[in-house]
Formats: C-alpha cells, sequence, structure tokens
C-alpha cells in the first residue's frame, strides 16, 4: 500500500515514515504544496497523509484541488484543537483527520481503516436500485438518473448502509462502525459531516423531501420506498 506524507516537518515525517514501513506501507514523504498536490494526483498511491499548514500553500486548498479530480482518501493532520480546519476538510472530502502531534500507531490504525472502507461492502447483490439511484458495489460507483456522483469512499460506505436498510433507522454508532470503520468518540463531529456532504450530492427525492433523514436521538433512515438488488 503506497502512501504519500505530505508535511513540512522533517523529523515527524521521518518517524513516521519508518512506523509505517515496519506496518508494511510503502511511504513517499515530501514538504510543500506543490510537490504534495502533484503527487496526490500522480495515481501513484492509494492515500494521503495531509497536514493543514504547508509551504506554499495550504493543505486545504490542495484537499480542494485533489477533490476536484480524484476520490483518493484523504486523511488530514491537524493542529490539536483545532476544530475550525477538521470542520473544513471533513466538508471539503476528508475522509478522516489526526490532530497533531500523532501517534504513530493510530495514524497506522486509522490509515488501515480508511483503506478498508474502500474494499468492504457487506453485500450478496452487486447492485441496488433504489429511486432514480444505481449502487454498482463492484465498480464503487453510484449514478442518478445515469449522472454518475462523485463521492468519496467514506460517502459510498454510509450510503449503502442506509440504502440496503432504506426505511429503517441506523443507529448512529452502528453506521459509523460499518462506513467508517471506526466507533465514534464524544464531541466527533465527522459522520455528521460525511453525511451533510453525501445530501448535498444525492439531492432531495422528487417531492423535494430529504432522501437521508435524522432521527435525534437515534440515527439515520434512507426513507423512500422499493429497493431492488441485483446479482
Amino acid at each position: 500500500m503506497n502512501i504519500l506524507l505530505v508535511d513540512d516537518d522533517t523529523e515527524l515525517t521521518a518517524l513516521l515514515s519508518r512506523y509505517l514501513e515496519r506496518e508494511l506501507f510503502r511511504v513517499t514523504a515530501v514538504h510543500t504544496a506543490e510537490e504534495g498536490l502533484e503527487e496526490a494526483l500522480s495515481g501513484r498511491y492509494q492515500a494521503v497523509v495531509l497536514d493543514v499548514m504547508l509551504p506554499g500553500g495550504n493543505g486545504i486548498e490542495i484537499l480542494r484541488n485533489i477533490r476536484e479530480r480524484s476520490e483518493l482518501p484523504v486523511l488530514m493532520l491537524t493542529a490539536k484543537g483545532d476544530e475550525m480546519d477538521r470542520i473544513e476538510g471533513l466538508e471539503i472530502g476528508a475522509d478522516d483527520y489526526i490532530p497533531k502531534p500523532c501517534n504513530p500507531r493510530e495514524l497506522s490504525a486509522r490509515l488501515r481503516s480508511i483503506l478498508r472502507r474502500g474494499r468492504s461492502h457487506d453485500v450478496t447483490a452487486s447492485t441496488l436500485e433504489i429511486d432514480d439511484l444505481v449502487i454498482d458495489f463492484d465498480q464503487h460507483t453510484v449514478e442518478r438518473d445515469g449522472e454518475l456522483l462523485e463521492l468519496t469512499v467514506t460517502e459510498f460506505n454510509i450510503l449503502a448502509v442506509l440504502a440496503r436498510e432504506a426505511g429503517k433507522v441506523v443507529d448512529k454508532n452502528r453506521l459509523a462502525e460499518k462506513s467508517m470503520q471506526r466507533s465514534l468518540t464524544l464531541f466527533d463531529r465527522s459522520l455528521d459531516m460525511h453525511l451533510s456532504n453525501l445530501r448535498k450530492k444525492l439531492g432531495p427525492l422528487d417531492d423535494g423531501s430529504p432522501r437521508i433523514k435524522t432521527v435525534r436521538g437515534v440515527g439515520y433512515m434512507y426513507q423512500t420506498g422499493q429497493a431492488v438488488a441485483k446479482a
């Protein structure tokens, strides 16, 4: 698994690279915004670990540029306690975040979690048709009225879980575990941000109502009628 690490702290990147390589990742480290964007779009990596503050640019802008052209999984490194950077990153399409200084073991676990999301669908049918959506689990794609939607790995998995249980409320923690491969922590808003992005991309139903309903204190529900699974 090839990982791109973008951070201007050379001591930190050396430490993280050594640990991740012992965990059988192949790591390339770059230290500027320009190098980070160029490498991220090269197609050589399975995931990117991206610092927010970089020489020559901002990690948030790099993420924005990546998301305009790629659904490559991105884990953001944010300053400890800087909630606004985390929220902005998740809004733009980051798959996860971890505060600095970070524990290399936690970083490795978060990376493996992100990478598992792209491979695990937990479905028997290869496609699911629901309303005007066609969800293809083999290709990891979603079409709405024939138009391909650009979803991140996490957004796809959230939709897959909710669509398969359309009309039923899915507990918030169970949704996080099945779609993000981890439990939520106190004050963790990452699932909410991914859901907000997903709602915007899916758009409303024909009657103007939201496809994904929040059931306060319980979880979320894809509120529609029939879903048809196809082998």
